[in-house]
Parts: structure tokens; sequence; C-alpha cells
């Protein structure tokens, strides 16, 4: 659920929740200068939560939604973080993205609430701006074996798939063989609070 302040910027209560619990783990893997690329951003706020964290690297958030970026701006102004471009409006299907090299590119809570088709793009364009060794860094839920991990993570891609059949969950080792195809080795996995997974590629 996502509600709205009195200017442009939206809440999703969930970042309140996992921003730390993700901070942690972007701690040990993100270089420590460049360009981290964040796809589908969505109300901004990771994006000014993490670019004040992380003030020696450049944030460059993005969404597919035009409708989104007012917010991301907003809560980027309201951070005063000096270390946040504006939004891109970008859709991992299109060749161009806006943007070539990056040194990281960071994907929270996207790939169930998009087709499978997004994920394989994500991969490709992920694969053509990462220098070997460079972090795609995921988070969400997952199916591991083909199975839910949790009675609340199966209600929960249930729903996703009542609202889009193309929409839900999808299992670890589908897209642990997607990253391999497309030139990612998993590097690591961590488990996060409410059966949700960090999941961390670099490119070979």
């Amino acid at each position: 659920m996502v509600r709205n302040s009195p200017d442009d910027r939206r809440f999703a209560p969930a970042t309140a929740r996992n921003r730390e619990p993700i901070l942690a783990v972007l701690k040990g893997i993100l270089p420590a200068e460049g360009i981290v690329l964040e796809i589908a951003s969505g109300t901004g706020e990771h994006a000014a939560y993490f670019a004040l964290q992380f003030p020696r690297l450049t944030w460059q958030p993005s969404d597919a939604d035009p409708d989104n970026l007012a917010s991301i701006a907003a809560w980027a102004a309201a951070s005063g973080a000096a270390n946040i471009r504006a939004p891109l409006v970008l859709d991992v299907g299109a060749a161009d993205w806006g943007i070539e090299g990056v040194a990281a590119i960071l994907c929270i809570n996207m790939i169930h609430v998009s087709p499978w088709s997004a994920t394989v793009a994500l991969m490709a364009g992920a694969r053509r701006r990462l220098a070997r060794g460079a972090p795609l860094y995921l988070y969400g839920p997952y199916m591991r074996g083909g199975r839910h991990t949790a009675p609340s993570n199966a209600a929960f891609d249930a729903d996703l798939r009542r609202h889009d059949p193309a929409w839900g969950m999808r299992d670890l080792d589908d897209v642990t063989r997607l990253a391999a195809e497309h030139g990612f080795d998993l590097a690591e996995r961590v488990e996060m609070p409410a059966n949700n997974l960090s999941v961390v590629f670099r490119r070979r």
C-alpha cells in the first residue's frame, strides 16, 4: 500500500521496515565510488535514504512509470543529498536505458510485480552496463525448489497472480540460471526479514 504526503512524496510502509536490513547488505557489496543505478525506484524512499548513507556514490533512480518520478524527485529534494541524479523513465525492456556504464545495479521488489520477460530484460541490460565483478543486487520474496518458504508468501503470490497472471514470485533457481546465461554468478544470498531475500550476482 502506498500513501501520499501533502507534497509529491509517496510513502510505501515496507520501506521503513526493510531499508536498514538492505543497507547492511549494501555496505558489504557496493563499490567505494561510481554510479549506482536503481531500477524500479517506486516512491523514491530507498534512493533518498541510501544516497545519504553512501555520499561518495552517485545514485541514479529510475522507474518505468512516469507518475512515480515526481515522488522520487520530491524525496531526493527533501533528503538534501547532493549525490542523487534526477530520476530516469526507464523501461528495462527498452534497448536504450538512458544510461550506460555503471558501478552497480539495484532492483528492489520488481521481479515479482512484472512479467518474467522483465527479469530477462533486466539481466540482458545489466550485462551490457556492468563491468566484470560489478554487483547486481536483487531484493524480494522468492520460491525455492519450486516451493514457497512461508504461508504468507504463498498467499502473497496468489494475490499477485489474481492481479495479473503474468506476475508472481519467481523461483530463485530459475533466476540464478537466467543470470548465469547472461554472464552473472551468484555471489551471495542473505535471508531478510518477512521471508525476503537479498540476492547478489556479480558480472563474470
